[in-house]
């Protein structure tokens, strides 16, 4: 990953291939952000002016380059929007520093060195630029150029180094929040990785096997149930996903214990490495990314890895219900009835509504640890980007505070998210004349009788929410701020700041 250094020097006389600097959108043109002060004396005071000659107006996410001129050592200053100018008095929202310093970060894709001279006097705000530009510099290379990524088809290497200018290396609060943002971006790129991987080497005894990697380095427990233990401990809903596939299913168990904790938390994560929707197939132009239907178990991967790393002080358990969803002669047909390890059965309506099958075993389990509090994570609906788009994921609970906190939690994070509600009139239209319940009810509010579906199988009294994040799981646009192509580590950070405020003790 990009290095990370924080440096104390000067913008206009450290060494690198660019310096970054801020600029925003002012009332009368474009101003220049704190930070960037060395560089604009450069200039003569008249950087906003020049930029503004080139058009720059200071708007989120803008990139401009311009030569550095005499007493600037780097050959390039790259200006970047930071959007609207605050209020006198008022600092930059750390939102705002992450997407500029992502969005710089790509723009200096090839460079070996990079400056970055944003706002960044308080420790808050070094850690927002630091988390952005780590972020931001993220490339998936793995699979290009025979091995030789250097030369896979002229894409460039992500930016070798960010210098965090205006953070203090000798500063406790200041390494601590270098440190923090090391570790977030660190495993949101492990968790985009994994997102990104082609299914053909990301199936579920492989992505066990990543997790046993990773537990040994970080010192956690592990314990994987292979399809043999999966039927002998009953848990037909995993087991009825991922019975159609040749690469037979696994529930991963990775957790995180710290002497001091005095709470618990468990996460639960979707881990479809392939969704072809089963007997219920996808239709043509559907198919095309479902790779990243396991971005919640990545997402709960990332997160005790990185609760590991930080030493939070919280137990933080992570559930990673891992099948590949395939039609086939064994495959799940609809209209079949799975008894699920809770014990209830579950008339398969619909084989394309699998993730809420592996969940409801794997939530069943967790719950047996009664732990404070469970989060499951997962790529549902399509209802959910219909209603939310394709930035802000869902959070519904059994818990009115908990999805409120858990939202507040998320939009601290930088992670965009909307509160929805679990109306009880939907629960009737999943009524089955056969079993228990069906997997499939009213098509208007699909995303939310999926979570009364999930509601089920939490224990009793146990707080729980879940998060939606079919929209922002997957990105197939163009990138913007520092969020890529493709797989983005969406939930990631919030499991993690719940997993923070949970050893605080302002949550649970």
């Amino acid at each position: 990953m990009t290095a990370l250094t924080l440096s104390t020097s000067s913008a206009a006389a450290l060494r690198a291939d660019a310096v970054v600097v801020g600029v925003a959108k002012g009332s009368k043109g474009p101003v220049v952000a704190p930070g960037a002060e060395a560089v604009d004396e450069a200039f003569n005071g008249k950087l906003a002016a020049t930029l503004e000659t080139l058009g720059a107006t200071g708007a989120e996410g803008e990139v401009t380059k311009l030569p550095a001129p005499t007493g600037v050592k780097a050959p390039v200053v790259l200006a970047v929007g930071l959007g609207d100018a605050p209020a006198k008095g008022d600092g930059y929202a750390a939102e705002a520093l992450r997407r500029a310093a992502g969005a710089a970060a790509r723009a200096l894709a090839g460079s070996k060195k990079a400056a970055f001279a944003l706002p960044a006097a308080e420790v808050a705000d070094a850690e927002a630029v630091a988390e952005g530009a780590l972020l931001g510099a993220y490339a998936y290379n793995a699979y290009r150029g025979n091995g030789d990524k250097k030369n896979g088809n002229g894409v460039k290497e992500p930016l070798a180094e960010v210098a965090l200018l205006g953070g203090k290396p000798r500063d406790k609060a200041f390494k601590a929040a270098a440190a923090r943002a090391i570790a977030l971006a660190e495993e949101v790129n492990r968790a985009r990785d994994l997102i990104n991987m082609p299914s053909n080497d990301l199936f579920p005894k492989s992505f066990a096997a990543a997790v046993q990697q990773a537990a040994k380095e970080h010192g956690l427990k592990v314990e994987v149930l292979d399809e043999k233990a999966l039927v002998k401990g009953g848990y037909g809903g995993i087991m009825g996903v991922g019975q159609g596939s040749a690469n037979p299913p696994r529930l991963v168990k990775v957790a995180y214990t710290n002497p001091k904790a005095k709470k618990h938390v468990a996460f639960v994560g979707k881990g479809i490495t392939y969704d072809s929707g089963g007997i219920s197939l996808k239709p043509a132009g559907h198919n095309e990314t479902m790779k990243c239907d396991m971005s919640g178990a990545a997402a709960v991967f990332a997160a005790v890895v990185a609760a590991a790393k930080l030493g939070v002080e919280t137990n933080v358990t992570g559930w990673l219900a891992l099948a590949e969803n395939m039609p086939s002669g064994t495959a799940t047909r609809p209209g079949d009835v799975l008894r699920m390890y809770s014990g209830k059965t579950v008339e398969v309506l619909n084989t394309d509504a699998e993730g809420r099958l592996v969940l409801a075993d794997a939530i069943t389990r967790a719950s047996e640890e009664n732990p404070d509090a469970i989060v499951d994570v997962a790529t549902l609906t399509g209802a959910m980007v219909l209603a939310l788009g394709h930035r802000h994921f869902g959070i519904m609970a059994n818990d009115d505070d908990f999805r409120t906190a858990i939202h507040g939690i998320a939009e601290e994070a930088g992670e965009p998210s909307w509160p929805m509600p679990l109306p009880a009139e939907l629960r009737k239209g999943m009524d089955s004349p056969v079993a228990d319940i069906a997997n499939m009810g009213d098509r208007m509010g699909g995303g939310l009788v999926a979570g009364l579906f999930l509601k089920e199988f939490v224990g009793e009294g146990i707080t729980w929410a879940h998060l939606d994040i079919a929209g922002p799981a997957f990105h197939e646009g163009a990138p913007f701020g520092y969020t890529p192509k493709g797989g983005t580590g969406t939930g990631v950070r919030t499991l993690v700041r719940l997993a923070e405020q949970a050893a605080e003790g302002t949550i649970l």
